[in-house]
């Protein structure tokens, strides 16, 4: 195995001289065992990380910064991660015990997946802030709520028609993983052990992991823990550029469920980023409105650290991203305040439904935050407006968005009571059937109503206007078009069809 690694590391330094970490970082032993190999094996990730703040600058450094510009949340980093560069050892062999896909590689105990929990060890303030986070619990949050899945099923199953009507099966594993479950996150499993005949040295055991790859924000981690930080700061760079850039939220915030980046894209804000964005600085921290960047991202808004050019403080860093949010928006039916806990499988209607709403428009208060947070949580975000708009402009922009709040939630009223008649004339089974309310056609275009028109002018609105997406663009025009064919669909059917019993 010397001889291996002696001529992998030979090999490294004559093609990918760049890949060794400049001499003034030390790199820990274990993490140059790593490089020696995988520059030859994988040098993409290699170059990836030479190019990261990881590998420039130890834990102990950082944490000596002084003021805003620290990054590093941890006051008790482990002292023999302080004086190296976090390089694969640092991340990959860290709390070993712990994760379930632990196994000897080359002398050392290996695990693959690395989880918020590893990360911990240097910014234990961003790690316990996302666990706040809805994403978080993006998994469970899909997967154990009962409405959600007969909505996922109708979307991801197998359709087929049988004895002249068409049926819906469970969609496989695969199609999941690469679905839903691609955003909210996958739950991992060990499941055995494979060999591999490496071309370095040869074979070699590697776990084998039911519901790998995945990155998701609610990914449920082989050491428990929740989420992949890399959804935002991919690796290996995991760069603080990247998730401030809005591709990195348009990778699952694209739409037309969530339209974010479309609507933002098609924005003033969007087109301000898009015209000046080469001439914009999204590595500095603490993050400066006016000089640093001009126009608000995702991350501007929700995340960073940003500061005025006197260098206050306009928002702190939060990766607990709602708490700069009063309103989830996401229609379930209709928008409504944020749940209090980030585990929504918790929350149940008047009717004992999983969900924050009622079909009639009533919130499920207990579980959602009040009045008190959530004028907090609108100062916070209007405070970030305030620094490049005035006063009369932001309020009437808030103005207009709780309109458009009141607006989509009365609509969705009424394409909900048009359901609720279908269904108690039998002429669709829903709810109090036991049925599934998604897998009949008039209950798709019932939530389309929801999910995608009122969805995509809600968003429109919050983000100071999408252009056309309030109105042709899956906005209003589709929304009232919507209602209308769901009343004709009842009229007709009343016409033709005896009434039926429930």
């Amino acid at each position: 195995m010397n001889k291996i690694l002696f001529w992998s590391a030979a090999v490294s330094l004559l093609l990918f001289p760049d890949c060794v970490p400049a001499a003034e970082v030390k790199v820990s032993d274990a993490t140059q065992a790593c490089i020696e190999c995988h520059t030859v094996i994988h040098p993409g990730i290699i170059q990836d990380w030479q190019k990261s703040r990881h590998s420039q600058v130890t834990p102990r450094e950082a944490m000596a910064v002084k003021g805003l510009g620290l990054k590093v949340s941890s006051t008790d980093v482990p002292e023999e991660l302080q004086g190296f560069a976090v390089g694969c050892a640092e991340c990959h062999t860290l709390r070993p015990k712990d994760h379930a896909d632990t196994f000897e590689h080359n002398g050392y105990e290996i695990h693959i997946v690395v989880s918020p929990g590893d990360c911990r060890a240097c910014h234990a303030q961003e790690a316990q802030q996302y666990t706040r986070n809805l994403m978080s619990h993006a998994y469970k949050n899909l997967a154990g709520n009962k409405v959600y899945q007969d909505l996922e099923q109708t979307i991801l199953g197998g359709i087929q028609r049988r004895d002249g009507k068409v049926t819906i099966q469970p969609a496989n594993a695969a199609t999941k993983a690469e679905a839903c479950y691609y955003c909210h996150g996958t739950r991992l499993k060990v499941t055995g052990t494979e060999t591999r005949n490496t071309s370095l040295a040869g074979k070699l055991q590697f776990p084998k992991i039911d519901g790998w790859p995945n990155q998701g924000v609610g990914r449920v981690n082989l050491d428990g823990t929740l989420g992949s930080c890399a959804a935002c700061h991919t690796r290996h760079r995991f760069s603080i550029e990247m998730a401030r850039k809005p591709y990195t939220c348009k990778e699952c915030h694209v739409g037309p469920d969530v339209p974010v980046n479309k609507v933002y894209e098609a924005s003033k804000h969007g087109n301000i980023f898009s015209t000046h964005n080469t001439d914009w600085e999204f590595r500095t921290v603490p993050w400066t409105i006016g000089s640093d960047f001009t126009a608000p991202t995702c991350a501007a808004c929700h995340v960073s650290l940003v500061v005025n050019t006197e260098g206050e403080v306009v928002a702190r860093r939060s990766h607990q991203m709602n708490d700069r949010l009063p309103w989830r928006m996401f229609g379930l039916v209709y928008a409504h305040p944020h749940p209090i806990e980030p585990d929504i499988t918790i929350i149940r209607n008047k009717n004992g439904q999983p969900l924050p709403t009622d079909l009639e428009g009533g919130f499920a208060s207990k579980y959602l935050v009040g009045k008190a947070e959530m004028d907090k949580r609108r100062q916070t975000l209007q405070a970030v407006c305030l620094s490049c708009h005035g006063t009369a402009w932001v309020n009437g922009q808030w103005a207009r968005f709780e309109n458009t709040i009141r607006e989509t939630n009365a609509k969705t009223l009424t394409a909900t009571q048009i359901m609720t008649d279908i269904w108690a004339a039998g002429l669709a089974l829903g709810p109090a059937q036991n049925a599934s309310p998604f897998d009949e056609v008039v209950e798709r275009r019932w939530a389309d109503t929801w999910l995608i028109y009122a969805n995509t002018i809600r968003f429109a609105s919050a983000m100071g206007g999408g252009g056309d997406y309030g109105v042709f663009a899956d906005g209003r025009y589709e929304l009232n078009k919507a209602i209308m064919e769901m009343q004709d669909w009842l009229e007709l059917r009343r016409q033709l069809l005896p009434a039926k019993k429930p």
